[in-house]
């Protein structure tokens, strides 16, 4: 008979410790679990276990106080916010460590990766022990800034209740981290969060792939569909760039607000769903009203409770904080040693606005390691002085098309600015294709340049 592997989770968050076990037990782990070191060690011989899982922050002992009382395997959990400490508990004799939220996929992998090593090696024993970095208020997140701070308490808050909540941030900002943190900390955490982005979709098949389909119910409906919406049942509703639903699909989703209830394209029966909307956008929606692109009564369902994400160029010390955490996260998905910021790199990365926001400082981040030839990144491997270069050539090559406006002097117009000008002023006369080839751009860039800046192709007027 083969023998079934023995694991000791050690975290002192239940919805953690709970969640974990699933995907555990789901493949074939028997799972015991503790909720402190003390626990832990009055509670079970942790010297028969494969592989003990603990979190490094802990009430009374971290978890590494773990690797010193045990000849077991320690794999440890953290926060981007304390991975400098994670990697000082490896010197210490952790096996490993594992950044939250961690993917299910990532857990099973290391946890397997670990018991068959040790197998072979063993592991490690410690020499000492280090600090402990806290923890930050919502897994996943880092910041200290008091716009950051205030997120949190009202992520925290809105999570226990069962509220509509808008998110409104910039492009790149972290929009669909803040609905998996909602998530998570709600009662609705053991279903499985829906997440759909609305402007990813084709306007002519967002209400069937949102509301499911009945066969028959239109040209290529061989078969009946159930929608997003539906498949959420019980559970959380991530709908992301909601501005960009078209009109039909506003009224739809209006109705599961008011009734609790769908309907299937080409059907006559509604049912009933239990269904919490988390929507999120970088647009003013309310300007939308106005302009007759949003419906108003929609507007002020979805806007019961607003979040917003501060970009990341008014975080202040965050940006620092944050490029540390990405960076480390970094070279372990690429399998590369620890890297580390020159100071004029580190400079670079304080000083400049980033503007596509926390999406584009992980492209910075990870270009940089992809290109680093030393255990040091300079300040040249970002390429920011590069892409401000770029940036203004795209002002330029764009400024051909626009004429300027008297009597501020072109240079000082951003790319914004020209963007959304030609844009709007020509969108009417060209189709995407003949945009995007007059802006010497692809048509996908034309798309994440009108996302990233708030220009939504043209939509029918609401009657």
């Amino acid at each position: 008979m083969t023998r079934i592997n023995q694991v000791l989770v050690v975290e002192d968050e239940a919805v953690i410790r709970s969640s974990l076990r699933r995907i555990l037990e789901r493949n074939q782990y028997q799972v015991s679990e503790a909720g402190s070191v003390k626990e832990s060690m009055e509670n079970f011989d942790m010297d028969t276990f494969d592989v003990i899982i603990s979190d490094l922050r802990l009430p009374g002992a971290p978890g590494t106080d773990l690797i010193k009382a045990t000849t077991t395997p320690v794999l440890i959990m953290t926060s981007y916010s304390s991975i400098r400490s994670a990697i000082d508990s490896m010197k210490m004799g952790a096996v490993d460590y594992i950044a939250k939220p961690f993917e299910h996929n990532e857990i099973i992998e290391t946890v397997a990766k670990i018991i068959r090593e040790h197998a072979k090696t063993g592991t490690p024993k410690p020499a000492k022990l280090g600090e402990n970095d806290i923890e930050p208020p919502v897994q996943g997140m880092i910041g200290n800034c008091p716009q950051m701070m205030e997120l949190f308490r009202r992520i925290r808050k809105v999570a226990l209740t069962n509220s509509t909540v808008l998110i409104n941030g910039e492009s790149g900002t972290g929009k669909e981290l803040v609905a998996c943190a909602i998530h998570n900390l709600s009662s609705r955490h053991s279903h499985e969060m829906i997440s759909v982005n609305c402007a990813a979709i084709p306007e002519n098949l967002i209400e069937s792939e949102l509301f499911g389909h009945e066969k028959g119910a239109f040209t290529g409906a061989t078969a009946t569909r159930t929608g997003l919406v539906e498949a959420a049942n019980g559970s959380t509703l991530f709908l992301d760039e909601i501005g960009e639903l078209p009109l039909e699909a506003q009224a739809r989703l209006l109705r599961v607000l008011q009734e609790n209830e769908i309907r299937k394209v080409g059907s006559v029966q509604s049912k009933k769903v239990d269904v919490r909307l988390v929507a999120a956008t970088h647009r003013d929606l309310k300007q939308l009203v106005v302009d007759g692109l949003f419906r108003e009564d929609l507007y002020y369902r979805i806007n019961v409770m607003t979040l917003l994400i501060p970009p990341l160029r008014d975080r202040g010390n965050d940006i620092l904080q944050l490029a540390d955490a990405i960076l480390i996260r970094t070279c372990k998905r690429l399998k590369t040693a620890v890297l580390t910021f020159s100071s004029s790199a580190s400079k670079a990365i304080a000083d400049y606005g980033w503007p596509g926001n926390v999406r584009e400082l992980e492209n910075a981040i990870e270009r940089a390691v992809v290109l680093a030839e030393t255990s040091e990144i300079g300040e040249e491997l970002l390429a920011i002085e590069a892409d401000l270069v770029n940036t203004q050539r795209e002002i330029n090559n764009i400024s051909q098309f626009v004429a300027p406006v008297p009597p501020e002097p072109i240079e000082e117009l951003s790319l914004e600015d020209y963007f959304q000008r030609f844009v709007l002023e020509h969108q009417d006369s060209m189709n995407e294709t003949q945009l995007a080839k007059k802006l010497g751009i692809s048509r996908k860039c034309l798309w994440e340049r009108r996302q990233r800046f708030g220009i939504p192709r043209k939509k029918k007027q609401a009657v």
